[in-house]
């Protein structure tokens, strides 16, 4: 019986295993490009061995620097996720730091392949790139103090008016706070920074910023920070592409979806217990949830 026979055999009477085990060890990188649109990017990052992600370097717990220098971060993570689905091999990438502005112009001039750099999807931005699958939802969540009376939502929300709350100011600062605290007294203040900083100094009984940032500080140093359970206004986190590429799309979002919902998520459940102190989501066999 030749090769081919006997993969074929296998296929169809070995089962699920021994099918997709072969299946694997046909399929090579360069196999893979070559099934690709033409002029799709997925061909090229393959081509060249690695891929160029765009990010930024001092937004705890998404992008920054480790006490070495070395960029970490969830962001970070999402970039070696697609660099091991691409080359199986999770340092075959390269981060070209950028600010915040520059993520979708570097996206249109193919600066980078990819932009992973907590951008939050819009339907104004979506005019402009495309889009991968959220990677996370953000919010807004409530700091507190865990030696503070009024550590818990609950605590804050039976203190009526005198529960302070600061927040960055922005036009919608006061209302999105009385969203969900319609009684307390709303501090608006000039920086993110000042914000904690309100907190610290007992000014302020809650501190009104990111969830991540809540997961964060408090993981990182639970004898000053509590989370006090409470967060709301959804905000969808995604990488972001060059439109008019359904291939490199659609690996992308594949490849989210495995890391997030399927059988290869090691490192996406290390990085959400590092940088958020909270536990992977369930993966359940059976009809599929997301």
């Amino acid at each position: 019986m030749s090769e081919t026979d006997e993969g074929k055999r296998l296929l169809l009477k070995g089962g699920l295993v021994g099918g997709l085990a072969l299946a694997a060890a046909a399929s090579t990188a360069r196999e893979a490009a070559a099934q690709s649109a033409p002029n799709s990017l997925l061909r090229t990052v393959l081509d060249r061995g690695k891929l160029i992600v765009g990010t930024g370097s001092t937004n705890a717990p998404w992008h920054f620097e480790d006490e070495k220098g070395q960029l970490v971060g969830m962001d970070i993570t999402m970039g070696r996720i697609l660099a091991k689905g691409l080359f199986d091999d999770a340092s075959k990438v390269e981060f070209v730091r950028q600010d915040a502005a520059q993520r979708i112009p570097n996206i249109n001039t193919g600066k980078v392949d990819i932009v992973i750099q907590f951008m939050t999807m819009s339907p104004a931005r979506a005019q402009l790139i495309a889009f991968s699958r959220p990677y996370y939802v953000e919010g807004i969540a409530l700091l507190t103090r865990p030696d503070s009376d009024k550590k818990s939502f609950d605590a804050l929300l039976k203190a009526g008016s005198s529960a302070r709350v600061s927040i960055l100011q922005n036009v919608d600062a006061e209302a999105s706070v009385k969203k969900v605290l319609p009684q307390s007294t709303v501090m608006q203040l000039d920086s993110q920074a000042n914000v904690i900083l309100a907190l610290d100094s007992k000014r302020a009984d809650a501190a009104a910023v990111d969830l991540s940032t809540v997961w964060w500080l408090a993981k990182r140093h639970p004898e000053k920070y509590a989370d006090a359970g409470k967060s709301w206004n959804t905000m969808l986190y995604g990488a972001g592409m060059k439109q008019g590429d359904p291939d490199w799309v659609r690996f992308v979002n594949t490849t989210f979806d495995i890391a997030i919902f399927g059988h290869q998520n090691e490192l996406y459940d290390a990085a959400v217990k590092d940088y958020f102190g909270a536990e992977p989501p369930q993966r359940q066999p059976g009809l599929p949830r997301f």
